[in-house]
């Protein structure tokens, strides 16, 4: 399918060999790109979908050929939580796929680079995504900051401790969750690495949920009134349902604001008639689970798994933006290729940063920083792995006490 390209838009050169970039505009052609990341992506189900219903205006780039679009890259317009709490503008970047027939050829170059120049132009300070491959994106300044994996609860064996105590209460909302609902739990989460998730999203997830012919249930925590987590689980193989021997569910999203509200919600899934194990797909490397269960072997900890890849869009105002510990300052020289206003030293301390003069005292790519910025990775490992140039001898550890947090980031959300 090829549509026009819109007016005033440039296209590609005469000798066709880098394709032009530019926003796409109209429905036509966001629901060509979103067709075009569908047939890139091979697996994905979402066929039919009207793609203006799942994206935001204006925050979707094309590539063109000629007249016809043949890659794209989109975002969402969103913020994510810093160590102390703060909350940034940030860009959620997904929907990156070129045709099979035009790899090879620059085109994701193409539309990262102008994506991020969009982002520095919108003010936005960080980005982040969920990439398929993961090869593709450090070239671009993006580093992993969180990571997940999976657990495999066997509820014959899950127990919750006696300390655990019930606060609060569980009520069923099969029937009157809606978006609005979860969405207004979700928004006030407030862990390192959470992001506010965008109506286009909210809005997939309906329609993800509506072509699932499993039945999805809901069960919603609230304490003193007010709602502080939901639970999304369907079960698995409903066919053989009753002559399994091992009933599964899965949970599709765990969202809890409180631990109390997280317990609560465990207890819910724990006591299930007829369910034998628990499928989590994704959980924080740090949850408390297994340590709340009398028996620890009862959760199966899955391989740890990528989950943000962030990227610094404005490396100065993304370290003012987070809280960072006690201990004396350090000045840390950062290189950004692809946005050079980044290119610069750091004087970082516990109360401020200032950009100085002075000479590094251990220099890192922007990709590298991003990596450390959440917390998730010790400044000790990656000088381990020879990507941090220390040019003074105790830098790293003063990098340690300054980025190191209580907890792991973490996500939960995927785009």
């Amino acid at each position: 399918m090829t549509v026009d390209v819109a007016d005033g838009a440039a296209r590609a050169d005469s000798t066709g060999t880098r394709p032009t970039i530019a926003a796409l505009t109209g429905a036509d052609q966001v629901n060509t790109a979103f067709g075009v990341f569908l047939r890139s992506m091979v697996g994905l189900p979402f066929r039919g979908v009207d793609a203006t219903a799942v994206t935001e205006t204006g925050r979707y780039l094309g590539a063109f050929d000629g007249d016809r679009i043949v890659g794209g890259a989109d975002s969402y317009t969103s913020d994510l939580v810093v160590p102390g709490g703060a909350r940034v503008a940030h860009a959620a970047v997904t929907h990156v796929g070129v045709l099979p027939t035009h790899r090879r050829r620059g085109i994701v170059t193409a539309l990262i680079e102008r994506q991020l120049e969009d982002f520095a132009h919108r003010g936005e300070v960080v980005a982040t995504l969920r990439a398929s491959e993961a090869g593709i994106y450090e070239r671009f300044g993006y580093g992993i900051a969180s990571t997940a994996r999976s657990l495999l609860v066997d509820t014959r064996r899950a127990r919750l401790r006696e300390s655990v105590v019930a606060q609060g209460s569980v009520r069923l909302a099969d029937a009157d969750a809606d978006t609005e609902l979860l969405a207004a739990v979700h928004r006030r989460t407030n862990g390192v690495g959470a992001i506010e998730r965008p109506a286009g999203w909210w809005r997939l997830q309906e329609l993800r949920r509506a072509a699932d012919p499993t039945v999805h249930y809901v069960a919603v925590h609230s304490r003193d009134g007010v709602d502080e987590g939901y639970v999304i689980y369907r079960p698995r193989d409903t066919e053989a349902w009753f002559t399994s021997r091992e009933k599964a569910i899965d949970v599709i999203d765990f969202v809890a604001l409180t631990d109390a509200a997280r317990f609560g919600l465990w207890r819910h899934l724990l006591d299930l008639d007829l369910v034998d194990v628990i499928h989590v797909g994704s959980a924080a490397l740090d949850d408390p689970l297994p340590l709340a269960l009398t028996d620890e072997r009862a959760v199966e900890l899955g391989a740890a798994h990528d989950e943000t890849w962030l990227r610094l869009i404005d490396v100065e105002a993304a370290l003012r933006a987070r809280r960072f510990g006690d201990g004396p300052g350090v000045r840390i020289g950062v290189e950004d290729r692809r946005l050079p206003a980044n290119t610069a030293v750091f004087e970082i301390t516990a109360g401020a940063v200032t950009r100085s003069t002075r000479a590094a005292e251990a220099t890192v790519d922007v990709a590298t920083l991003a990596a450390a910025y959440l917390g998730g990775t010790t400044w000790r490992r990656l000088a381990s792995a020879g990507r941090v140039d220390v040019h003074t001898g105790d830098a790293v550890n003063r990098l340690d006490r300054l980025f190191g947090t209580g907890t792991q980031p973490y996500s939960g959300t995927t785009f």
